[in-house]
């Protein structure tokens, strides 16, 4: 699945980048690995994981979704509303 950063994340010198497995991606401020978004399997749907990767904080995002797509975009509107952008 292809995403690009969103812009309220490149306002901050922020980027999305896609692994190569294609089920996470990494949001980097900078040169500085701060966060991971992680697929996760849930009752026949996609959940997604959120962690803030220096210190293993996960921001929970309680719901399930159809489709890969709506479970990273509700993983994103998680983050910005904890970062409080």
């Amino acid at each position: 699945m292809s995403v690009t950063t969103p812009e309220w994340l490149a306002r901050h010198d922020a980027k999305l980048v896609a692994s190569e497995n294609g089920n996470s991606w990494m949001v980097y401020f900078g040169k500085e690995l701060t966060y991971v978004l992680v697929l996760v399997p849930s009752k026949g749907n996609h959940g997604i994981k959120v962690t803030q990767t220096i210190n293993g904080k996960q921001i929970y995002v309680q719901e399930v979704f159809p489709t890969e797509n709506e479970a990273l975009q509700a993983g994103l509107a998680a983050l910005q509303k904890s970062i409080g952008w």
